[in-house]
């Protein structure tokens, strides 16, 4: 995987003040910590344009023709409804524009909209689509799986064409995302069915125990030389709680034993090396919860080291693995 220089890059940022995916209040104010914890300025000294498009405000519920049964096991269904087809036709219209977009969240649910945006705008573009979620829970529990109702953990079952799931996005064109294509790092938390499903749909997932046996170079790396050679745009979704919590407390779903501080940075780093990131998620941040402002500072630390932030300048090459 070849070093690529930092380049200068149009970003758009969008908060998405969305809360009623998940099941602890709070999530609301994580756009505006981010902002506050300097995330735009981050960029703007990394030489890179900044564009940001405030929050989006909170629709109005709106009614999901799910099946009643499915309905039944989804919490706040109408909010989420209304929310996902808000954020796709709103992330549709910012990647228009040509700048690489990061989505301030949020709960996860906010990625069904992000999502399927980006997968509606790589189609019309001719780009594959590849997705990394990193995050300690695998988020793809459908209604009838889901043993809590949260509809933050069935974001990815929903983007890879989950039936009972479709009528989410109303009358929206739809483009699911290849089970293969998506690529889940930092799983500690998988409920048992949802571990079924995984496994019957082929999609690429890295627990903590692979973290620990093989280190997160190894599993980024054999990721990126997968994509490597097609025409990839790579969506990266961001959980803080796949973060050790004692790095990250600000989050309603902590998880212990998460992602280490420097394996976060260098996943980050490796991802801008890689230069196939197209797009971003920053989800889970919930303020409420969170220590002086700790988690919202990391996050916009490594949201530095995806746009090219490190210690020392590498050449291409250098200190190459053998």
């Amino acid at each position: 995987m070849e070093h690529n220089p930092r380049k200068a890059q149009s970003v758009s940022l969008l908060g998405i003040p969305l809360e009623q995916g998940a099941g602890v209040p709070g999530a609301l104010m994580g756009p505006d910590a981010l902002r506050t914890a300097g995330l735009p300025a981050v960029l703007k000294n990394l030489g890179h344009s900044v564009r940001d498009h405030g929050n989006l405000a909170v629709p109005a519920d709106v009614e999901v023709a799910l099946a009643p049964e499915d309905a039944a096991r989804c919490r706040n269904l109408g909010a989420i409804g209304a929310w996902t087809q808000l954020i796709h036709d709103r992330a549709f219209e910012v990647l228009g524009n040509g700048d690489m977009p990061i989505f301030l969240g949020g709960d996860h649910s906010l990625s069904m909209g992000t999502v399927s945006a980006v997968a509606r705008h790589c189609a019309a573009a001719g780009k594959e689509l590849a997705v990394l979620w990193i995050d300690a829970h695998a988020d793809f529990n459908t209604p009838a799986t889901t043993p809590s109702g949260n509809m933050h953990g069935m974001s990815i079952a929903f983007l890879t064409g989950e039936p009972s799931l479709r009528p989410l996005l109303g009358g929206r064109p739809f483009t699911p995302v290849k089970p293969a294509d998506v690529h889940i790092i930092g799983l500690r938390s998988v409920d048992p069915e949802e571990s079924d499903r995984l496994i019957e749909y082929g999609v690429d997932c890295a627990d903590m125990r692979m973290i620990d046996e093989f280190g997160v170079s190894v599993l980024v790396r054999r990721m990126v030389e997968e994509l490597e050679g097609r025409n990839v745009h790579l969506h990266v979704s961001l959980d803080v709680d796949s973060i050790d919590p004692a790095l990250a407390p600000g989050v309603g779903t902590t998880v212990p034993g998460g992602i280490t501080y420097r394996e976060a940075h260098l996943i980050m780093e490796m991802l801008h090396d890689s230069g196939m990131v197209g797009s971003l998620d920053i989800v889970e941040l919930n303020p409420f919860l969170d220590e002086r402002g700790k988690s919202a500072m990391l996050l916009a630390e490594l949201t530095a080291s995806l746009f090219g932030r490190t210690v020392l300048d590498r050449r291409p090459g250098q200190l190459r693995a053998a």
